[in-house]
């Protein structure tokens, strides 16, 4: 049976000047929970986030679906929303969770376009244990599964606050746009086994930001001794997805990287400031 491919994936670009930076959201939120990041780099970057299949108003996938997929969706998605340039200029990819490893994938596939990557809510986990529960939560629930997942990808905390309940709520509002047969196909990709040098063979700069109350935080850790080039920075009090938890403290650590890089722009960029597309 011939595999469905990737469609053309939903983005919203926000920004029209500077370099490139791309956002790749964790299961099961969309690229909403990145609007704090895309208001704020907007200011010096072309900030392009994508719904990755299944979410929001990208299309689905069908069995068969394998995390290269995704990545090729992705850039063609980055190509399509980053806008005209003149001399094609490498991307920093921000991704948390499934979006971590799409943007690795990615880096993979196209390394000579990748200036950095910056990656939260990892960790160096071969067996991909998180895989089969979120299968078999979706299988048995379907999309009532979500709410559940989106509460345990924050920190407990986090949850019950006032504007934690109102960003997962708004997320899940949005339920009637996820389709949950590519859900469980994006995690069944996901839970493939990594190559030998997934990691060891990632050539861009990388940050890891991890969230001292995520699962994964003991875990993020250990990449320090399996990416060449590696920075680790720990967010305290923060689960799974510290950007939405600690949006100030995550983009502290990702302007601090990225100015030791030499790819923070001092100058923000000023044309069409502040326009949002979407497609």
């Amino acid at each position: 049976m011939l595999r469905k491919p990737v469609g053309d994936l939903h983005a919203v670009a926000v920004g029209a000047a500077g370099p490139p930076m791309l956002f790749l959201h964790p299961n099961p939120l969309d690229w909403s929970c990145w609007l704090y990041q895309m208001a704020h780099f907007s200011t010096w970057y072309r900030t392009v986030a994508v719904d990755l299949p299944g979410y929001g108003r990208s299309p689905g996938a069908g069995p068969g679906l394998t995390m290269t997929d995704v990545a090729d969706a992705c850039w063609a998605a980055l190509d399509r929303r980053s806008g005209p340039l003149a001399e094609p200029e490498p991307v920093v990819i921000v991704g948390c969770s499934v979006g971590a490893w799409t943007a690795v994938h990615m880096a993979r596939t196209r390394p000579q376009e990748v200036a950095a990557t910056v990656l939260s809510g990892v960790g160096y986990t071969p067996g991909k244990e998180f895989a089969p529960k979120r299968i078999a939560g979706y299988s048995e629930s379907g999309l009532a599964y979500r709410r559940t997942h989106a509460y345990e990808v924050v920190s407990e905390a986090f949850g019950a606050t006032e504007r934690g309940r109102y960003l997962i709520e708004t997320i899940l509002e949005r339920d009637d746009t996820a389709d949950v047969a590519t859900i469980i196909e994006m995690f069944r990709a996901l839970g493939e086994p990594d190559p030998d040098d997934f990691w060891t063979g990632l050539s861009a700069p990388t940050l890891i930001v991890t969230g001292s109350l995520d699962n994964a935080h003991r875990r993020a850790l250990e990449l320090k001794d399996h990416i060449p080039d590696v920075e680790i920075v720990t967010i305290d009090d923060a689960g799974h997805t510290c950007a939405l938890e600690q949006p100030r403290r995550f983009d502290e650590a990702m302007i601090n990287f990225l100015r030791r890089r030499s790819l923070f722009p001092e100058q923000p960029k000023r044309q069409d400031q502040g326009r949002l597309k979407m497609s």
